[in-house]
C-alpha cells in the first residue's frame, strides 16, 4: 500500500470506490449498461418509447470546509456553492445522457442544529431557487419538488446536503456510451470564469475534499474546530497542512483566499450542453463527467478500447497547491481530482470544432485533450486501458 493509499483509508476515505462498487456489481445496470448514469423502463406510463431517470447525489465531505469556512470568516455565502455542488453533482451526470428538460429536484438535509442556523438552511433553500431560475435563462428546465430537511444532530457531525432527480425522456433523444476506436476527445475546463459565473473557479468540483482539506490547512483547525472531522480518524491525518482559510494565492492579478478557492462551487455544463445538443447530438459517442475517479472515470463506460489523452488544459493553481501541500504521487492526484479538465466528449473528429466553439462562447476554454485507438492485442479481452502523457509522466490505468 503506498503513502497516498495508506492516508485515504486512514480518513476512512477511497479514491477508487472499490467497496461500493463490489457492493453494486450484482445490481441491474438498467436498460443501457454503459449509459453515464441509470436508465430505467417508463414505469409511471410504460411508454416503451420513453424512459425515467432517476439520480441522487450529495455535496459530500464539502460542507465541511463549508462549515469551517463559515464559522472562520463569518461568510455565509459559501453555502451557496455547496447547494450548487450537490445540484450539479446530478444535474450534470443526467445530462451526459441526453437529459436537460422536465427535470424534478427534491432535496434532501440533515443538521446538526447545535452548530447549523437557521440562516444557514435559509441559504441553502433560497439559493436553490436562485440557481434553478439561472439555469431555466438557459434552458434548462428544472422543477422544484421540495424536500426534506431534519435535524438529525445524532448521527450527522455538522450539515449533510443532497438531491435527488427525476426525468422522463424519450430514448430516442438519449446518448448512450458507444466509444470507439476512432474518436478524439474533446474536454472542457472546470477553471476559470464561465460567463454565468459570478467569479474565479478554482475547478475543485465536489471530489477528493477530504483530502484536499487535511492535506492544506492547517493543525490549529483541529483544536478550534473539533465538530469539522471524524474522531475516529488517526490524528496523524487530520489536518496536516501549512496552510491557513485566509491566506490568499493570486492567480490572474486576484488574491483569493485559498479557503475560498477550494470550495469555489462545482462548475455546471448545462448551459454547454443544452446547446451542443442542439447541433450534434446524434454524433456524440460518449460524454463523461470527470466526478468519482477523476480522469480514469471513462474506464467505467467502455470495454476494449485504448483512451489516450496527452493534450490536457495546464494543471491550475489549485491542484498544483493541493499536490504541493500534500506531496501525492502525480499519477494518484489525476485518479483522485479532475484536474482542470471535468466533461468530455467523444466523438468524431470532424465535429470537435462544434463543442469548441459552443464552450468558447460561454467563456470556458476546451480543445481536444486526446483520442481513442484500438486495445493492444496483448491486452486482457473486455478490458479497456487509459493512458495519461503530461508534463510529470506517462501514467497508465485500468
Amino acid at each position: 500500500m503506498n503513502k497516498d493509499q495508506l492516508k485515504y483509508d486512514l480518513r476512512g476515505v477511497s479514491a477508487t470506490k472499490d467497496e461500493v462498487h463490489a457492493a453494486i456489481k450484482d445490481l441491474n445496470k438498467g436498460l443501457y449498461p454503459t449509459a453515464f448514469c441509470k436508465i430505467l423502463p417508463d414505469i409511471a406510463a410504460n411508454d416503451p418509447t420513453f424512459c425515467n431517470l432517476m439520480h441522487a447525489d450529495t455535496a459530500g465531505t464539502k460542507t465541511s470546509l463549508a462549515y469551517l469556512y463559515w464559522k472562520e470568516t463569518g461568510d455565509i455565502n459559501v453555502w451557496r456553492g455547496i447547494t450548487q455542488d450537490a445540484i450539479v453533482m446530478n444535474l450534470d451526470d443526467m445530462a451526459c445522457v441526453g437529459c436537460t428538460e422536465g427535470i424534478i429536484l427534491s432535496s434532501t438535509i440533515g443538521r446538526n442544529k447545535n452548530l447549523i442556523s437557521g440562516d444557514v438552511i435559509s441559504t441553502i433553500i433560497n439559493s436553490t431557487v436562485e440557481f434553478t431560475e439561472q439555469l431555466r435563462k438557459y434552458g434548462i428546465d428544472v422543477h422544484l419538488a421540495g424536500g426534506e430537511t431534519a435535524d438529525v444532530g445524532d448521527i450527522v457531525r455538522t450539515i449533510d446536503v443532497g438531491y435527488t432527480a427525476f426525468a422522463r425522456m424519450k430514448r430516442s433523444e438519449l446518448i448512450v456510451n458507444n466509444i470507439q476506436a476512432g474518436d478524439v476527445i474533446v474536454g472542457l475546463a472546470s477553471y476559470g470564469q464561465a460567463t454565468y459565473e459570478n467569479e474565479y473557479n478554482g475547478g475543485m468540483g465536489s471530489n477528493g475534499l477530504t483530502s484536499a482539506r487535511h492535506d492544506i490547512f492547517h493543525k490549529e483547525y483541529s483544536k478550534k474546530y473539533p465538530d469539522s472531522y471524524d474522531h475516529n480518524t488517526p490524528d496523524e491525518v487530520i489536518y496536516i497542512g501549512q496552510k491557513k482559510l485566509t491566506d490568499t494565492i493570486e492567480i490572474n492579478g486576484q488574491h483569493i483566499p485559498i479557503g475560498k478557492l477550494v470550495l469555489s462551487p462545482t462548475r455546471t455544463f448545462m448551459p454547454v450542453l443544452n446547446e451542443v445538443f442542439k447541433h450534434i447530438k446524434k454524433d456524440i459517442h460518449g460524454i463523461i463527467h470527470c466526478t468519482g475517479g477523476a480522469q480514469t472515470k471513462v474506464l467505467k463506460f467502455t470495454q476494449d478500447v485504448h483512451i489516450i489523452k496527452d493534450n490536457l488544459f495546464p494543471t491550475p493553481p489549485l491542484f498544483e497547491l493541493i499536490q504541493a501541500e500534500s506531496g501525492t504521487d502525480w499519477k494518484e492526484m489525476y485518479q483522485v481530482f479532475n484536474m482542470g479538465n471535468r466533461l468530455e466528449f467523444y466523438l468524431p473528429e470532424q465535429h470537435a470544432q462544434t463543442i469548441i466553439d459552443v464552450a468558447e462562447s460561454f467563456n470556458i476554454d476546451a480543445q481536444v485533450i486526446g483520442r481513442v485507438t484500438d486495445v493492444p492485442q496483448t491486452f486482457l479481452s473486455g478490458k479497456s486501458q487509459l493512458t495519461i502523457n503530461s508534463s510529470y509522466g506517462q501514467f497508465e490505468y485500468t
